[in-house]
């Protein structure tokens, strides 16, 4: 990295899955970090975590806990968000934000920097990282609508465990653990039991039949290609993988774009990864993708339901590109600018 100045970084929920993961990228990618503080809620303060060879104690998140911070990153619910973002901006942070709560705030850029990296110039102090399968969707969409106009998009989702957190990860253990072995199936985590089964829901259902998570992806997408009229349909499934998020995603065009050119465009994309041989069963698969940074797409294919249409699946690690990584690289892209790109008083 070009720029030699070191940055005091703060990371909220950083005994989680996700902060864990910002824990690692930070230091595999070289971040400029001056001091590096780890925050988290009383039942997992006063832990240890490793951060380039030294041991570091998780402290109490606290209204003054970002006292000198200059990057402060939320790997934490929306209430925990709403509730400690506002300290961190006050005591002058640059926050970026992983949970739900100011993604649809029109003051706040919601980035992935591949996709709309140019709007990180010019804000507030705070940046929102949008939702896993958001991010995973974008990468893929925006490139191919540099081509072609996108009339309509179908996108259905099959998402691992990790999105939700350590207890699900932890109760599809124990229901794969109790099945095997003839015991009582518990169902705490999800609405149903996730173990060898599927789960068309994730969050709650809202008033027009969609559940939350649909519904972010839907508005998501909308604000990231500054799109306010995009015709887009989600239905998200829950399933029983680890980690890994896929997509099984239905473009319709408004002109030809064919399969040969979808897949040269896509492979000539920054952050993806064509694996597109189907004769040799060459797709790609959550188990394949995990612990890798790119967005991976196969199967490309013609939709022959419709004049101009594609069909095409991808796979991304949803820790990392679909939050962790993300929020890592909007924070690369702010140290590149002056102030952090922060909006001139």
């Amino acid at each position: 990295m070009k720029n030699q100045t070191k940055y005091k970084v703060a990371i909220a929920g950083a005994t989680g899955l996700v902060g864990t993961e910002i824990i690692g990228i930070l230091g595999s990618r070289r971040f400029p970090v001056d001091k590096l503080k780890l925050l988290a809620s009383e039942d997992s303060a006063g832990e240890i975590h490793e951060f380039r060879g030294e041991a570091l104690h998780v402290s109490l998140l606290e209204e003054d806990a970002f006292i000198g911070v200059d990057i402060a990153f939320f790997a934490t619910n929306s209430e925990l968000s709403r509730k400690y973002v506002p300290c961190a901006r006050s005591e002058g942070a640059v926050v970026i934000d992983n949970s739900a709560a100011y993604r649809m705030d029109m003051d706040v850029p919601l980035v992935v920097p591949e996709v709309n990296g140019f709007k990180l110039v010019d804000h507030d102090g705070m940046i929102a990282n949008p939702n896993c399968s958001t991010v995973q969707l974008v990468m893929v969409l925006k490139p191919l609508l540099k081509h072609v106009r996108i009339k309509r998009v179908v996108v259905s989702t099959y998402q691992a465990v990790s999105g939700w957190g350590k207890r699900a990860m932890d109760e599809l253990i124990e229901q794969v653990r109790d099945l095997l072995t003839f015991k009582e199936i518990k169902v705490n985590v999800f609405s149903k039991q996730i173990a060898f089964n599927c789960i068309p829901q994730i969050d709650v259902f809202t008033s027009n039949g969609n559940t939350g998570e649909e519904e972010k992806i839907i508005n998501e997408t909308r604000k990231i290609l500054d799109m306010k009229d995009f015709r887009i349909t989600a239905t998200a499934v829950r399933v029983p993988v680890f980690n890994g998020h896929s997509q099984a995603v239905t473009i319709e065009f408004d002109s030809e774009l064919s399969v040969e050119k979808a897949r040269d465009i896509l492979t000539q994309s920054t952050g993806i990864v064509l694996l597109d041989d189907p004769a040799n069963s060459e797709f790609p698969v959550a188990v394949q993708v995990t612990g890798h940074d790119e967005v991976y797409a196969g199967r490309i294919r013609k939709d022959h339901s419709v004049e101009y249409g594609l069909n095409l699946w991808t796979v991304s690690d949803n820790l990392r590109k679909g939050a962790a990584l993300n929020a890592v690289q909007i924070a690369e892209e702010l140290i590149k600018l002056p102030n952090l790109g922060r909006r001139k008083k």
